[in-house]
C-alpha cells in the first residue's frame, strides 16, 4: 500500500461494536468501566460509562483515548517516559489539552495507518489496557 493509498476510516459501526465488546469484557471480570472511542481527528464516535463506574472514569476514559491517538502509542508504553528525566517529562503540562499517561487507551490501526484510538477508564491501568486490547483485536483485527 503506498502513502496516497486511501485507508478505510473508523465507522460509526465499528466504534460501536468497540464499546459493546469493552463493555461485554468488563461484565464478565466483574469491573465497572466508562469507554470512548475517537476517530482520526479526535472528533468522538462513541462513549459509555457503566452505571456504577466512577464518574472520573468518564474523563479519564476521553483523556486516554486522547493521548494515545496523538502519540499514536498506547498509553501503557508512555507511563515512564513522562516521569522525571524521562523523554516526554514535560509534555503534561505543554498543551491546552490535557493528555493522561495512564494505561488504558490504544491507537486503533488499518493498514499501517491510525484511524482512531480508543480509551478506557474505571478499573486498575492494566485491566483496562486489558480490555481495551482485546475490543480491538476482536472488532478491527490485528
Amino acid at each position: 500500500m503506498t502513502a496516497n493509498t486511501p485507508v478505510l476510516p473508523l465507522t460509526a459501526a465499528e466504534a460501536d461494536a468497540l464499546v459493546a465488546s469493552v463493555r461485554r469484557a468488563s461484565e464478565e471480570q466483574g469491573i465497572r468501566t466508562a469507554v470512548t472511542v475517537l476517530d482520526a481527528g479526535g472528533h468522538l464516535l462513541a462513549f459509555r460509562r457503566d452505571d456504577r463506574a466512577l464518574l472520573i472514569a468518564g474523563e479519564t476514559s476521553t483523556r486516554k483515548a486522547f493521548t494515545a491517538l496523538q502519540l499514536d502509542a498506547p498509553t501503557a508504553d508512555l507511563v515512564d517516559a513522562v516521569q522525571p528525566g524521562g523523554m516526554l517529562h514535560t509534555l503534561p503540562t505543554a498543551l491546552d489539552r490535557p493528555l493522561l499517561f495512564i494505561a488504558g487507551g490504544l491507537p486503533i490501526h488499518r493498514d499501517g495507518r491510525v484511524i482512531g484510538a480508543v480509551g478506557v477508564g474505571g478499573a486498575a491501568p492494566e485491566q483496562d489496557h486489558r480490555v481495551a486490547a482485546a475490543a480491538i483485536e476482536e472488532v478491527i483485527g490485528g
